[in-house]
């Protein structure tokens, strides 16, 4: 699975076009492929006059929901409601694609409109973390950490486009990547509940442990790999003012 495959489809404000904005390849080719399988949905969606706006919240919603069901512990009351929870966290992902595609094809790419779903997108990521907080899948610091490091991603980014730094695909680890990822996460999550509880008669909270151990590494990671593309095309621009 490509955890790269939902990058390039975002909402993005307008931004003073430079030489470092160009699309690299991997956004090409990540298009053509998402194209394949979001071509009908988009249409259907542009076809009933749903708006960018609309799926913004929709997502938002979804990510809401999830996170509710998490801290409840959805995940480990059987092995069949489990799939509850990221059936939600799918269609968040989802709606956070087809907004972005309706807003290009429809021609609203406006700065409001990726002011309203950048702020959506924050709030949805911080709810997710409350939501494993409390549903016990996490301990409060490491909560702490996982908000810090995903909005540190963020701003980043933020402030290196408002530099004039293209920084769409920068990065291991990406909104679009960190769904995926956890989505499957989640899953894997339920089946090693249901499967140890039945085997050895209590849950192993193991694979999850080493899950975020790893998922933190790779937010680190991707911060520094967004810390150094910035400030490596930053000095250049200076250079050539």
């Amino acid at each position: 699975m490509n955890f790269r495959l939902l990058l390039s489809l975002k909402r993005q404000p307008q931004l003073t076009v430079s030489i470092l904005e160009s699309e690299n390849n991997k956004q090409v080719n990540q298009r053509k492929i998402l194209n394949k399988f979001i071509d009908h949905p988009v249409k259907f969606l542009i076809k009933h006059n749903i708006t960018p706006n609309q799926l913004s919240f929709l997502g938002f919603a979804c990510s809401l929901i999830f996170s509710v069901l998490l801290a409840f512990g959805i995940l480990h009351i059987s092995l069949w409601w489990g799939w509850i929870g990221p059936f939600f966290l799918f269609w968040a992902g989802a709606f956070d694609v087809f907004d972005g595609e309706v807003a290009r094809r429809t021609e609203k790419n406006t700065r409001a409109g990726a002011f309203l779903d950048s702020n959506l997108d924050r709030v949805s990521d911080g709810l997710i973390v409350i939501g494993m907080i409390l549903g016990n899948l996490i301990d409060y610091i490491t909560g702490f950490i996982l908000i810090f490091l995903i909005m540190m991603i963020s701003y980043i980014r933020a402030r290196a486009e408002n530099e004039g730094i293209g920084m769409i695909g920068i990065g291991l680890m990406e909104r679009a990547e960190r769904f995926i990822l956890l989505f499957f996460a989640f899953i894997i999550e339920i089946w090693v509940h249901y499967l140890t509880t039945t085997f050895f008669g209590y849950p192993s909270p193991l694979f999850f442990q080493i899950f975020i151990l790893i998922f933190i590494i790779l937010l680190i990671i991707t911060i520094l790999q967004r810390f150094v593309y910035s400030y490596k095309n930053l000095k250049n621009l200076d250079q050539m003012t």
